[in-house]
């Protein structure tokens, strides 16, 4: 008797010894285009920044989610004081994308929710469309797939806008060393809050130029409404009218509702009072959009 009750004391250790071990820690991961910050436990969350921003950029949304979600906060390399490493020649966000997909499956992430502001969406788009079975959710946050119609007639495709994506690449790199002024006058566009300003004035000066350069050309020139269809994970994209629209807001808000037409079960939704960097100037009202999306 005495030996069968230390087997089942030893049998009931072993089992709670199992059940409460704390679960392997994930592989360090190594990149040259990118860096990774977690944050929190539960379901996994990737959070990506946009041309020339910084990751901080999702601080408090992070704040509000990573007693409940496990969040990964990327940062691209070259952009707001991050030395440029791999970034620093060629294309920027095709590569990153395929680097966030070795991130996903090194990490053994099963199949996590992407959000992605500006160029982080178009990133998030191509991670969802050329890895459809790596993402579980998709948010897009101001950001439509193909960039360059802004930059072309109507009719216009990523080849015509090529010569002009080419011109506001040579302009952007022979530009003056000091171009505070001009990231002022960029971040007042995009951000209606003023006071939060100054910090991505700040982040856009200290990104590596040619890395932006080259980033903002790979914008314009790469369509990918074509690849939308690919995408099978539910998607939201959130969008602001812009201040400096050269179209009405009902155009504005049609042009962006038709570039998603190949992506037809999207939710797209209007955020009012806000300009690009709508975690910025609406936070709350993005922190509850990213709570539904995520409980979804």
């Amino acid at each position: 008797m005495k030996r069968r009750g230390f087997m089942v004391l030893a049998a009931a250790l072993m089992a709670s010894a199992c059940a409460s071990a704390p679960e392997a820690p994930r592989q360090s991961f190594t990149s040259d285009r990118i860096s990774v910050v977690t944050r929190g436990s539960g379901p996994d969350v990737i959070f990506i920044p946009g041309l020339s921003s910084h990751r901080d950029v999702w601080a408090e949304t992070a704040d509000a989610l990573d007693d409940r979600y496990t969040v990964h906060l990327v940062q691209l390399n070259g952009f707001g004081g991050f030395p440029a490493a791999g970034n620093a020649e060629g294309p920027v966000a095709a590569p990153v994308a395929e680097e966030i997909a070795r991130y996903i499956a090194e990490q053994g992430l099963e199949r996590p929710a992407v959000i992605g502001h500006s160029m982080g969406g178009t990133m998030g788009m191509m991670l969802a469309a050329r890895h459809p079975n790596s993402v579980g959710k998709l948010m897009v946050v101001d950001m439509i797939p193909w960039m360059g119609a802004m930059f072309g007639p109507p009719g216009a495709t990523a080849e015509s806008v090529r010569p002009v994506a080419d011109q506001v690449r040579a302009g952007m790199m022979a530009a003056p060393a000091d171009q505070t002024s001009v990231a002022e006058a960029t971040i007042a566009t995009m951000i209606r809050t003023e006071s939060a300003r100054a910090q991505h004035v700040e982040y856009s000066r200290l990104s590596d130029r040619a890395t932006s350069a080259n980033a903002f050309h790979e914008l314009i020139v790469t369509d990918l409404r074509p690849e939308l269809a690919n995408i099978t994970a539910p998607t939201t994209v959130l969008f602001v009218i812009p201040p400096s629209a050269p179209i009405t807001p009902e155009q504005y808000e049609g042009y962006v509702r038709i570039s998603y037409a190949n992506l037809p079960n999207a939710r797209i939704v209007k955020v009012d009072d806000a300009w690009h960097f709508i975690m910025i100037d609406q936070r709350e009202r993005f922190i509850r959009e990213v709570v539904a999306f995520l409980a979804e």
